[in-house]
């Protein structure tokens, strides 16, 4: 990527502050195994957030099922999702990403529910959820 974050730490600074599994998703755009993440079936109002900067992504109400094993929302905060075109794996995809420290968070299809059309799979790994108090 060669956007310009907010958040802007050197690879060895990313290392010392993330978990490996952490860092191996949202740095090495990595994907956890589907089904694989509590995130997935949580149902609890409140925020979710990047793991990497705290940044708030999606809130709790635009979440939803959408079977591909991989925690699902049809709408991001607004400017809090940045996007760029994803060529791995033989296929064309729009990679989703913290618009705040550039974290990749998973993929945006366009099969998702209305009002939208869109669908945010994300890596739970890389969402931190805060519930609503």
């Amino acid at each position: 990527m060669s956007e310009t974050f907010k958040v802007q730490k050197s690879d060895e600074e990313w290392r010392a502050t993330l978990s490996p599994e952490l860092y191996r998703v949202a740095r090495e755009h990595g994907t956890e195994r589907p089904w694989s993440h509590i995130y997935n079936t949580e149902k609890r109002d409140g925020i979710y957030h990047c793991a990497a900067c705290g940044a708030e992504l999606f809130t709790a109400d635009t979440k939803y099922e959408s079977g591909s094993g991989w925690p699902s929302f049809f709408k991001a905060i607004e400017g809090s999702v940045a996007q760029t075109v994803d060529r791995s794996h033989g296929m064309v995809r729009v990679e989703a990403h913290c618009a705040n420290c550039g974290a990749h968070l998973g993929h945006i299809f366009p099969d998702g529910p209305n009002p939208t059309g869109d669908r945010f799979c994300m890596n739970g790994t890389s969402l931190q959820f805060e519930p609503k108090a």
